[in-house]
């Protein structure tokens, strides 16, 4: 079983200016989340830089992920776990393996910055093996093959859209329910003609969120705190502990 998707762009060192045209619109539309993108919004800068060799095809990515137009979509207006499913889907083309992934990239996009969290996929062992400096990522974990599991399939397979669908018309996280307590969503193929309706799945169990630094503790309080949460309230939870200034340490079933 397979989804509809486009075929793989790869540059080479014989390709030409079309071919480069071709790559770069194939980075918009995977990195970017199917936008329409304005004249005015393209990086010239960084197009420039890959058209004359200068920077490789993987480095216009980083761009592409690190632009203004990425970061007011994805960073700045959708929810936590949303922004990291879609790193995922934008940048190593499947959905997040399990809560354990998720928490660890939830953490270093708190604690280390915006940065830091697009620059552990593209400086990935993973992304290296997949698509290396020439490839446009693409999704990989919507094909379902020997040796992997269904679920994992089933997420990726859930992230996608239709033709007409765009990535940022979607706030909150579709995986959140199902990562956060390793259960299994439908697998339904992308909609012809737009968005596919999130799962209706609700999870009962809880989770413990553990953080420190709080600019609300006293000054020379270091103890840390602890949240305890049902997995579907875990991110606007998440949100708040953004606002107060807190470090999280650790997300953890209970």
């Amino acid at each position: 079983m397979t989804a509809v998707l486009d075929a793989p762009v790869e540059i080479r060192s014989n390709s030409t200016a079309d071919d480069k045209a071709i790559a770069i619109r194939a980075v918009y539309k995977q990195v970017l989340g199917n936008p329409h993108i304005m004249e005015s919004e393209r990086l010239v800068n960084a197009e420039s830089q890959f058209c004359n060799d200068n920077i490789s095809l993987r480095e216009f990515v980083r761009a592409v992920a690190k632009s203004n137009f990425y970061r007011r979509r994805y960073f700045e207006t959708c929810a936590p776990y949303r922004f990291v499913e879609l790193n995922f889907k934008h940048l190593l083309g499947r959905a997040p393996a399990d809560q354990a992934e998720l928490s660890e990239h939830i953490q270093r996009c708190v604690n280390q910055g915006y940065d830091a969290e697009i620059d552990s996929y593209i400086d990935s062992v993973e992304y290296s093996e997949k698509f290396g400096e020439n490839l446009v990522p693409f999704y990989t974990g919507a094909t379902s093959t020997v040796g992997q599991k269904q679920v994992n399939y089933n997420r990726t397979l859930s992230l996608l859209q239709g033709v007409a669908g765009v990535d940022s018309a979607k706030k909150n996280s579709r995986l959140v329910d199902s990562v956060a307590t390793n259960s299994a969503v439908a697998a339904k193929s992308p909609a012809a003609n737009g968005r596919m309706s999130p799962s209706p799945d609700a999870t009962t169990k809880r989770f413990k969120i553990v953080v420190t630094g709080s600019k609300f503790d006293a000054p020379r309080r270091t103890s840390n705190t602890e949240y305890i949460v049902p997995g579907d309230r875990m991110t606007p939870q998440i949100q708040r502990i953004q606002r107060t200034g807190a470090k999280i340490v650790s997300i953890t079933e209970i």
